[in-house]
C-alpha cells in the first residue's frame, strides 16, 4: 500500500536495491538506526522478475575483477571499506574470466542475509510515494526504475523534470538448449579457468545473415512523447547492426582471443554465452540486450549457430531509466540543493553499473554518517576510483556544458598523469596513485571518526512511523 514518511525522527532509506542496501548496512554499522524502504512485492517495476533485494535486473556480471581495469579498482576499494554488497558477490560468484559474474539468486540470499544480520536496519515492505519535509536525512536510492509517484515528487523537489535514458536487458537462454556440438567452451585470452565461456562461432555467411535478420526485424519503438536516448555503453545490439556491417564484428561479437577447437583458426564472428547461476542451467546472451519483440527475439536468435532449438528462460526487453541532473542538483555532500535533508545515491544520479550503484550508496552513506556525527564530510579523493565516480556526479570531472549522462568508471574520470606515458605504463601509474591517495584518505578518516565502522551517537531514539 502506498506509504509515505510523516514525521521528523527517521533515518530511512528509500530503495531496496544495490546502493540502498550498501548504504543502510554502512549506516547500521557506524550505530545509525535506519529504515529501509522497499516496494516490491506490494509493487514491481516492469522490468523486475522477483521480490528480493538487490535484484540484478540487466546482466549477471558486475564486470572486470582485475584492479588494472577502472572497474576492478573500484571493487579493490571496495572490499577494502568493507562493502557487504561485493561480499555477497563473492560469495555468490560464477565462473567468467577474469569478471565477476554472479548466481543472481545466491547474490540476493546474500544481500539479504547481511542487511537483516544488522540489528539496527529495520526492513519495510512499502512503496514510497511522497519525499519527506523533514529535518533528519532521508536517503533515496531507488534507482533508474524509480516508481512514478516518487519520481513525479521527484520532479517536483528538483523543479524540472528528471532526465532519462532507455535500457535494454539481454535475453538468457536454458543450458540444455544449446547445441553442444556446436558451442565450444573458451575464455578469450585463456583467462579465468580458460574454458568460463560458451562460444558460438560463425563464419562470414552466417554473420552477414544475422546482420541482415536483425536490420529488417521488428522492434520495439517508445512512445511518440519520448525521445530514445541509451546508454552508450549498453546499446541494443540491432542498434550497433544499423551503424555498420562490423559493427557487432568489432562489439560484442568480436572473436579476439578465441579460437574454435574444431578449425583451429579463430571464427568471424562469435556469441559467447556467460553462465547464469552455480549450477550452469541457464546462459546469457553477453552483450545481447535488445529491443526486439518477443516473437522476433526468438526467431532472430534462433537463427545463431547453437540456438536454433533454444529455450528462452528470459526474453530481452527495453525500460525507461531516470537519473537526475547531478552537477545541476545535488551538492557536494550529495544532498539535494536546497533540501539539505534528501540525500540520493545510485543509479538516479546517474552512475551506471552494479559496481557504480554500489559505490555512490557507500559514499552516500559516509556523508549521512558524517553530517549526523556533526563532522565534515571529505570525498574520496579524485584520484581514487570512488572519487572519480563522485567527480563524475559533482561534475568536477566534466566541462562546462557538458550534457550530463549514465557512465561507468573509467580512467578517462581520474585526473590524469602528467608525465607522458606509453598507454600501459599511464594505466599502471593511475592504479599506483589511486592505491596511494585510497590508502592516505582512510587512514586520515579513521583518525578523525571517517570511513571506518565505528559507533557514534545514536541518532534516532525512535524512527518515525509510516502511515498509509
Amino acid at each position: 500500500m502506498p506509504s509515505k514518511i510523516e514525521t521528523e525522527r527517521t533515518i530511512a532509506v528509500v530503495g531496496g536495491g544495490l546502493a540502498g542496501c550498501e548504504a543502510a548496512v554502512q549506516l547500521a554499522r557506524r550505530g545509525i538506526a535506519v529504515r529501509l524502504f522497499e516496494m516490491k512485492p506490494g509493487r514491481r517495476s516492469p522490468a523486475h522478475q522477483t521480490d528480493r533485494l538487490a535484484e540484478l535486473v540487466c546482466s549477471n556480471s558486475l564486470r572486470s575483477d582485475n584492479p588494472e581495469n577502472a572497474v576492478g579498482l573500484l571493487k579493490e576499494e571496495l572490499r577494502a571499506l568493507g562493502s557487504p554488497i561485493l561480499a555477497a558477490a563473492d560469495a555468490a560468484r560464477v565462473p567468467a574470466g577474469d569478471a565477476l559474474a554472479v548466481d543472481r539468486l545466491r547474490f540476493a540470499d546474500e544481500v539479504e542475509r547481511l542487511v537483516a544480520a544488522e540489528p539496527l536496519i529495520e526492513l519495510r515492505h512499502e512503496e514510497i510515494t511522497e519525499l519527506p519535509d523533514v529535518e533528519a536525512p532521508c536517503l533515496v536510492a531507488t534507482g533508474p526504475l524509480t516508481s512514478e509517484p516518487l519520481a513525479r515528487a521527484i520532479g517536483e523537489a528538483v523543479g524540472a523534470k528528471a532526465l532519462y535514458f532507455y535500457d535494454a536487458i539481454a535475453p538468457i537462454i536454458a543450458a540444455e538448449t544449446i547445441d553442444r556440438s556446436i558451442a565450444f567452451a573458451q575464455s578469450r585470452w585463456g583467462k579465468g579457468d580458460g574454458a568460463d565461456y560458451l562460444n558460438l562461432p560463425l563464419d562470414r555467411e552466417q554473420y552477414e545473415r544475422f546482420v541482415r535478420e536483425l536490420r529488417a526485424a521488428e522492434k520495439v519503438t517508445p512512445h511518440k512523447f519520448e525521445q530514445a536516448r541509451y546508454f552508450e555503453g549498453c546499446l541494443p545490439i540491432e542498434l550497433l547492426a544499423e551503424r555498420g556491417d562490423d559493427t557487432l564484428r568489432f562489439g560484442p561479437m568480436k572473436p579476439v582471443g578465441l579460437v574454435d577447437p574444431r578449425t583451429g583458426r579463430r571464427p568471424h564472428a562469435v556469441v559467447q554465452l556467460r553462465q547464469e547461476d552455480r549450477a550452469a542451467t541457464a546462459y546469457n546472451l553477453v552483450g545481447f540486450q535488445t529491443r526486439l519483440t518477443w516473437p522476433e527475439q526468438r526467431r532472430v536468435l534462433g537463427t545463431l549457430p547453437g540456438l536454433a532449438a533454444a529455450e528462452f528462460v528470459r526474453l530481452g526487453q527495453v525500460h525507461r531509466n531516470t537519473f537526475l541532473d547531478g552537477p545541476r542538483l545535488l551538492d557536494r555532500d550529495l544532498s539535494l540543493r536546497g533540501r539539505p535533508s534528501l540525500f540520493f545515491a545510485g543509479q538516479i544520479t546517474g552512475v551506471e553499473g552494479y559496481v557504480e550503484s554500489c559505490a555512490c550508496g557507500h559514499v552516500a552513506a559516509l556523508s549521512v554518517a558524517s553530517r549526523l556525527s556533526g563532522a565534515r564530510f571529505e570525498p574520496p579523493p579524485a584520484a581514487t576510483a570512488l572519487g572519480a565516480l563522485y567527480r563524475h556526479v559533482t561534475g568536477e570531472a566534466h566541462p562546462d556544458g557538458y550534457a550530463y549522462q549514465p557512465t561507468n568508471v573509467t580512467f578517462s574520470l581520474f585526473p590524469p598523469i602528467p608525465q607522458r606515458l606509453s598507454k600501459g605504463d599511464r594505466r599502471s601509474a593511475l592504479v599506483a596513485r589511486a592505491r596511494r591517495e585510497f590508502a592516505a584518505w582512510r587512514a586520515d578518516f579513521a583518525a578523525t571518526g571517517g570511513p571506518e565502522p565505528r559507533a557514534i551517537a545514536h541518532v534516532s531514539t525512535g524512527l518515525s512511523e509510516v502511515v498509509s
